[in-house]
């Protein structure tokens, strides 16, 4: 099968199809003047050198790989320094972050599916547990500190250790997550969050695994 298909073209063959025999000698130049117009920087005596050694790979560049640039994020100390987080006084109005607290309240409702009446607590419970609270109204219900208890508002920030509220008298106030039992009402639905289980940012609460019982230790 092999010779078969290797094998050389008859003239009558070469002339039916339309092919012009070639000699050795013409064959050998053609490969010759190929290469070196393939590899101009290389002489004749290195392209020969190379064919009888091994195979030679033509017009095979080695790509460089770009380094990607890393984006360098703002430091704590920069972030502070640029008083990214601060809320201008002149923005410390309750009535302003409303619509905040409706766009939240949909949002949590899409989350659980409606909250409808039949809706498992647990469930509810689980998804606010991963949910954000940007826009929440939150109630500290408990607290080792009297002064915070009772402390009602929309939240405007939420770090890892702290609520920012606005309050209804248009008050900015801090409040520590730590040793402090927040209550959220939302539709009927009344869930406590224990502050001290609670000390994560919003972005890694959603990955994180939380009981739903919490102690009730502050």
């Amino acid at each position: 099968m092999n010779d078969l298909t290797f094998s050389k073209l008859s003239a009558e063959e070469a002339k039916h199809f339309g092919i012009k025999p070639q000699s050795s000698e013409k064959a050998t130049a053609f490969v010759n003047t190929f290469l070196k117009r393939c590899m101009p920087k290389l002489s004749s005596e290195t392209i020969q050198e190379k064919l009888n050694r091994k195979a030679l790979v033509l017009n095979h560049a080695l790509k460089k790989e770009k380094k990607k640039r890393k984006t360098k994020s703002l430091s704590a100390k920069e972030r502070q320094e640029m008083k990214i987080f601060e809320i201008k006084p002149e923005q410390q109005r309750y009535e302003l972050f409303l619509p905040l607290h409706e766009l939240w309240k949909q949002y949590i409702r899409d989350l659980c599916g409606g909250l409808k009446p039949n809706a498992q607590p647990l469930m509810v419970q689980s998804k606010l547990l991963k949910a954000d609270f940007h826009g929440a109204l939150i109630t500290v219900a408990k607290s080792r500190c009297p002064s915070y208890v009772g402390a009602t508002g929309i939240i405007l920030q939420e770090m890892k250790h702290i609520f920012k509220i606005i309050t209804k008298d248009d008050k900015l106030k801090v409040i520590p997550k730590s040793n402090s039992v927040f209550s959220v009402e939302i539709d009927g639905f009344v869930s406590y969050i224990y502050g001290s289980k609670f000390q994560f940012r919003a972005s890694e609460r959603s990955a994180r695994k939380f009981k739903v019982r919490g102690s009730m230790d502050l």
